[in-house]
């Protein structure tokens, strides 16, 4: 089985040496040995693992999520029931947050509205007197 050191493995993964140190503390990566002189040394199976951890990443799962994907994942007891439940839970996260953004849109838009734009001094700004508590 080839054998990869931590940058070697970052280069493949196209991430950095830190951020694997960062996985491997949060226990999300772990090295297959560590040479007599300390280096990692991990397997090809890393690179999938790694690979793993960035695709769920940019899809909103944090790194706990994360772990407990990989853990299922890990599991052969476990079935796709398990991982569907926790992707329908980012789902109605996601929702939850759009909404949550589009009513800041929505106020941000209303604020913008009342703002007096160029040419006038500060303490004309509909925007900071609203953000001080002096609306107009």
């Amino acid at each position: 089985m080839p054998r990869l050191t931590i940058g070697k493995l970052g280069k493949a993964c196209d991430v950095k040496v830190d951020t694997i140190r960062y996985y491997e503390r949060r226990g999300l990566l772990l090295p297959l040995e560590r040479t007599d002189s300390g280096y990692r040394i991990y397997s090809t199976h890393s690179i999938q693992r790694l690979s793993f951890i960035l695709k769920a990443q940019g899809l909103g799962f944090t790194l706990k999520e994360i772990k407990e994907l990989l853990e299922l994942s890990d599991k052969p007891e476990s079935d796709c029931a398990d991982v569907r439940e926790l992707a329908l839970v980012k789902v109605s996260q996601i929702e939850a947050r759009i909404a949550d953004l589009l009513k800041i849109k929505d106020s941000l838009r209303e604020l913008t509205s009342f703002c007096p734009g160029g040419g006038k001094p500060l303490t004309e700004c509909s925007i900071l007197l609203h953000f001080y508590g002096n609306e107009p």
